[in-house]
Parts: C-alpha cells; sequence; structure tokens
C-alpha cells in the first residue's frame, strides 16, 4: 500500500534537512583533513570535514524510521542518493568547464582540484555514494526490526544498536574505498576509520535526548507512530 507523504506536516522538512546534511557533509569530507592533535593509544584522532555534520544525517534517518517508518525512510535515502549524484555531477562537470582569467590568477583549477576536486572524482564519489547507501539502509532496517521486537520500548536500544552497525559500515566503506582509489593514504585508513566510527558514534550518543525530543514531537504533530511489520526491508522495493 503506498503512503500519501503529503498529509504529513513535516516529512518535507525532515526530509530537506536529511538531503542538505548529507551533500553540505560530502563536501566538507573532501574539502579538509582535520588534526586536533590529539591521539588514542598512539593513534592520532585526524579525521575528513564532513565526520562533524555527517552523523547528524544518521540521526535524521533514525527519526525518520521511527516516526514515519522504513517505506518512508527508504524514500528518502534514495532522494539523498540521487542528490548526492547530482551534486558530484555538477562538480564534475565545472572541472572541465574554462575558468574565467581573473579567478585563474587568485585560484584555478589547481585551487578548485585541491579543495572540491575529490567530491567530483572518482574515488571520494564512489566511496561516499557506496558508504551513505549500505550505512544508512543497515541503520535504518536495524532500527526498524529492534522497534517491533521490542514493542517501541526503549528508543535508546534501537537509535544507539543500529548506529553502532551503520557507522562502522560506513566508515569502513568509505575509508576503504577512498585509499584504495588514491583519494587518502593507506596510512590513514586505521586512523581515519577509528576516529570517523568514535565520532560519529559519539555524536548519536550526546544527542539522544534530542532526538528523544524530536521524536515526540514529531509523534505528536503527525498523529502517527508506524510500526514496520510485515514491511519488506529490500532497498528495491517500495
Amino acid at each position: 500500500m503506498e503512503t500519501d507523504y503529503r498529509r504529513f506536516r513535516h516529512f518535507d522538512l525532515v526530509m530537506a534537512l536529511f538531503v542538505t546534511v548529507l551533500i553540505v557533509s560530502n563536501i566538507a569530507s573532501s574539502a579538509k583533513i582535520i588534526d586536533l592533535s590529539v591521539s588514542i593509544f598512539g593513534i592520532p584522532l585526524a579525521f575528513d570535514g564532513g565526520t562533524i555534520l555527517f552523523p547528524i544525517a544518521y540521526i535524521f534517518g533514525d527519526i525518520l524510521t521511527e516516526v514515519y517508518g522504513f517505506r518512508a525512510a527508504r524514500r528518502v535515502i534514495w532522494t539523498g542518493f540521487a542528490c548526492l549524484v547530482l551534486a558530484s555531477g555538477v562538480l564534475f562537470l565545472l572541472r572541465f568547464l574554462p575558468g574565467e582569467a581573473s579567478w585563474e590568477v587568485y585560484a584555478g583549477n589547481e585551487a578548485f582540484d585541491a579543495i572540491l576536486g575529490g567530491m567530483s572524482s572518482g574515488g571520494i564519489v564512489l566511496a561516499s555514494l557506496l558508504a551513505y547507501w549500505v550505512g544508512e539502509f543497515a541503520n535504518s532496517a536495524i532500527l526498524s526490526r529492534i522497534k517491533v521486537l521490542m514493542g517501541g520500548k526503549m528508543l535508546w536500544v534501537r537509535t544507539i544498536g543500529s548506529t553502532l552497525v551503520g557507522e562502522l559500515l560506513d566508515s569502513l566503506v568509505f575509508v576503504g574505498i577512498a585509499c584504495f582509489t588514491g583519494v587518502f593514504e593507506w596510512e590513514l585508513f586505521r586512523t581515519l576509520v577509528i576516529t570517523n566510527y568514535l565520532f560519529k558514534c559519539s555524536v548519536e550518543f550526546i544527542m539522544t535526548p534530542g532526538t528523544y525530543t524530536v521524536v515526540a514531537l514529531l509523534k505528536r504533530a503527525e498523529g502517527v507512530d508506524i510500526f514496520d511489520r510485515g514491511v519488506s526491508l529490500n532497498p528495491f522495493v517500495r
């Protein structure tokens, strides 16, 4: 049965915020690697810029699945996927268009490639798309099933549990493909995976009270609390 999302007052807003966070975080991942000069067990905590914002996309994913159900989350995940492809395609096109003379003086294609080129190169795009796809669908599917199994009790168990799995897959796929395609050096693999994973999961823990609040407000405003009983978790099924 097809869901009429037009009857929900805030679904479009949540989807728009989700997609915005997704695209901005991917651009930030390409733009800068941050080093706070802090180490854990000898591993320096350096991380790409998108790590700061990307965990919020998972929080939005939790909210979407918890309030609107897996079908809605699946729709939004695919929408985000398409928008990310579009953003990458535009930046890819810009790499090959001739630059204006004064822009070439103070910036130029070298600066563009250094900062935004990663977002439009095969490696970072492939890494971002596959990591996002695998991580988000795993996160939503696990949250959906735990909600049914636990009868909707203890929201924190499913938001944190699903994030632990989804973020691990995301970090491994993203950094692994980025290193394999030459975007990052293999020497950074362990550092980036561990740092990304710890940071993203920490954000989920810290934001759990806020997630509770937003979920409660949305359920009350929309008048829904969907349980995905009998719903296929196949990402390719509507």
